[in-house]
């Protein structure tokens, strides 16, 4: 019998996610063919995971910069000033596909590496948050998911000692065959202590420390940037495995290794480990890098250059250090009992030199692997936005109560208390509010000032699958909307932009159009991207996600007395709407939820209108005219309301104001809206009239019902029996 024929470098290119005109590129970058090493490396930095190749040319669209900006998309995190020598740093990343094939490790791993995104630039993590979509709950996967995703969560950042304080959870059966795990992590620092990963010049020690390096996660990367399909599971040796306990042993030394004086620059080794990680330092720096394999940590026996290059063990970090510095490094190193080596050295060379058993195994110029990725002008077709649906072509429902009920326990709209509990939302001690109370956003102390951060993270799928534009346009405009609500003023974003394949030109379609629907609204309401990660080739056998860009929102709060939630309404107050009402009900809850439909055009956003109503109501917290607020969303007015209602423990009659079709005035999601509960609700039509924001009277706060006087009367415990019954109740809790 014959042997197989051996494998040519063109097919192991194939395997490894390049396309034959990519390897060619190789070819021709090298002026030779790559041999094994190589071919990995250049795989990894040049998949759409690290390089970025389908949406650079668009990503330049979005507004970067600003007077609060320090620094803005291309470190490892965004940067912002938030006054008093101090600085916000912040970034949210997607670890999608780990997450359906390994939900705990999956999951768990997406949170240590975004905090390690966060304090390799010197901030101190201080709050979590998370965007998770999940398929339809009647489908055999998705309990076990939601299951391991939630307790990956949870075991992570609770051992670490970091508050989960914010986030969202949808079920859509477009997420069936790819969940989306997007994490978030938010850190303090002083603003003239920002550390950054660029190199500063040959001769310099290069330092790994942390964790050893196994065979866990070894092309990682390429998995995140190809497509699903039945034999994905077979892909679990691919999913990192974990360690909180390492990574609050990690977060101690980096920070004291910062605070000597002995770091020139440093890089957390994420998606590529020590192949990104030395590669980026040393292009950023302009400088070569030269390691030496046989110096780095290894957990298992005989590890290939190969291996160790792509590993992504979870818990290290690389650190160029300053001239003499190492026996301090060595020290610290020492004191939180992690292993260290010094593992190579700046050079002059320009190029990435490999040695292993003391030859050289891999000599690559860096720029083609920094920043020459072959960069794709793909081809795309403009979406055809949907037809508006006008109120009286959906019917009305038969009985508002029971309608009401049912929205209100539907998947996406139900309390997710159950999934909540399960994460520590206030070690620390700084937590004002977190997602399991009665806020638009959560809110973290900047502990020792009067000063609080409020965090969110936010989008639509629907109205992206409907319109890209407009839904883009809406993501950001409901994160500004909900830091505005609880008196925030709102300074920038990070986002996470997953989508499907993008040679598809209908999905590259809504690529573009949602990243400029995204940067004419982040324009339009001063609120820049700091940083961010794309996530693409979302889809299983073809099939593709709902265009997801989650939109994670940062702003300030000057004083934390003066804030607003929804949970604190009290009786015999009154509800005073902000904004107008056409009764939108295109990509409605109302429509998906009640009558099983996803058409119609979803509510337009007028930036202009948005702005000036969010900064009205700001203006009402923060001289304290108003402490309950809550903005309209999912569900329009009756959702607002009931949710007010049952944070607070209070009924609210509604009355009949009504400038459309009752139906569509009650479950409208009429962009710009907030519901503003206060007892001197005069002031506040007198205020709103004389800045042009449109302001009345629509309910008052009391009793024990939700209800509007001849169409419903809901007694609010049945309400909250439906509404915190569904989560407990699909999980089997």
């Amino acid at each position: 019998m014959s042997a197989a024929p051996a494998k040519s470098l063109v097919d192991t290119a194939a395997e490894f996610g390049l396309k034959r005109e990519e390897y060619d590129l190789i070819v021709q970058r090298l002026n030779r063919e790559p041999n094994l090493v190589e071919l990995g490396v250049f795989s990894v930095m040049w998949s759409e995971h690290c390089s970025y190749k389908s949406s650079k040319k668009h990503l330049g669209k979005f507004p970067t910069s600003g007077p609060k900006v320090i620094c803005g998309p291309g470190e490892n995190a965004g940067v912002i000033d938030i006054g008093d020598g101090q600085a916000c740093i912040f970034k949210m990343e997607s670890h999608n596909h780990p997450s359906f094939i390994e939900p705990y490790q999956g999951a768990a791993t997406g949170v240590g590496g975004i905090m390690r995104d966060v304090f390799t630039m010197g901030a101190r993590p201080i709050a979590l948050l998370n965007a998770l979509r999940f398929g339809d709950p009647s489908h055999p996967k998705t309990k076990r998911l939601v299951g391991g995703v939630v307790a990956g969560i949870g075991g992570y950042g609770n051992c670490v000692g970091v508050p989960t304080v914010a986030g969202e959870t949808n079920f859509h059966h477009g997420y069936d065959g790819n969940i989306l795990v997007n994490a978030m992590c938010v850190g303090l620092a002083d603003a003239d202590k920002i550390f950054y990963s660029a190199a500063p010049a040959p001769g310099l020690p290069v330092v790994y420390f942390g964790s050893k390096t196994g065979r866990d996660g070894i092309h990682g990367a390429t998995m995140a940037s190809a497509e699903f399909d039945d034999a994905s599971e077979e892909k679990r040796p691919t999913v990192q495995v974990g360690d909180p306990f390492a990574e609050k042993l990690l977060i101690e030394a980096t920070l004291e290794l910062m605070a000597s004086g002995a770091v020139a620059a440093i890089q957390d080794m994420g998606a590529a480990g020590l192949t990104s990680s030395s590669v980026e330092m040393a292009g950023k720096g302009g400088v070569g890098i030269e390691l030496d394999l046989d110096a780095v940590p290894q957990r298992e026996e005989g590890m290939s250059a190969y291996e160790m290059m792509l590993s992504e063990s979870q818990e290290r970090m690389l650190a160029i250090l300053k001239p003499g510095r190492e026996a301090d490094g060595r020290r610290i190193f020492e004191k939180w009992g992690l292993d260290a080596a010094t593992i190579g050295q700046t050079t002059e060379t320009g190029h990435l030199v490999l040695k292993h058993h003391g030859q050289v195994v891999a000599d690559v110029p860096l720029a083609p692997l920094f920043d020459d990725a072959p960069l794709y002008d793909r081809p795309w077709t403009a979406p055809t936005p949907p037809a508006r649906l006008a109120p009286d072509q959906i019917p009305a429902p038969r009985d508002y109560a029971e309608a009401i009920l049912k929205l209100m326990s539907a998947p996406d709209m139900a309390s997710k208390r159950w999934l909540w509990e399960q994460y520590d939302r206030h070690v620390m001690a700084d937590t004002l509010e977190d997602s399991s109370t009665g806020a638009d956003a959560g809110l973290v102390r900047v502990h020792g000032t009067k000063k609080a951060l409020a965090v969110t993270s936010d989008v639509t799928p629907r109205y992206v699958q409907a319109d890209p534009y407009e839904g883009g346009k809406q993501a950001v405009a409901e994160a500004w909307r909900n830091l505005t609500a609880v008196g925030a003023t709102p300074i920038a974003i990070t986002d996470n932009l997953n989508f499907g394949n993008p040679e598809r030109p209908e999905i590259m379609g809504q690529i573009v159009r949602a990243i400029e629907g995204m940067a004419e609204a982040c324009r339009a309401l001063d609120f820049p991207v700091v940083s961010g990660n794309v996530s693409l080739y979302n889809e299983t056998n073809g099939a593709a996600i709902p265009p997801t860009p989650t939109v994670g929102g940062v702003g300030v709060i000057a004083d934390y007395a003066r804030r607003a939630d929804f949970g604190g309404l009290k009786g015999g107050q009154a509800l005073v709407l902000i904004g107008e009402t056409q009764g939108e009900l295109g990509a409605s809850m109302y429509l998906r939820e009640l009558l099983g439909r996803e058409d119609g055009a979803p509510p337009p956003v007028d930036l202009g209108v948005e702005k000036r109503n969010g900064d009205f109501v700001r203006n009402l917290i923060q001289s304290g005219q108003a402490t309950v607020v809550h903005d309209l969303s999912d569900g329009g007015l009756i959702a607002a309301a009931a949710e007010m209602a049952l944070a607070s423990g209070v009924g609210v009659q509604l009355l009949a104001t009504e400038d459309c079709a009752t139906h569509a005035w009650l479950f409208g999601e009429d962009q710009g809206r907030y519901l503003v509960a206060a007892r001197a609700a005069d002031a506040i039509l007198a205020a709103a009239e004389a800045s042009g924001v449109p302001a009345r009277v629509v309910g008052e706060a009391g009793g024990d019902m939700i209800a509007r006087p001849g169409l419903f009367s809901l007694p609010l415990e049945r309400l909250r029996t439906a509404y915190e019954g569904w989560m407990p109740g699909f999980m089997g809790a």
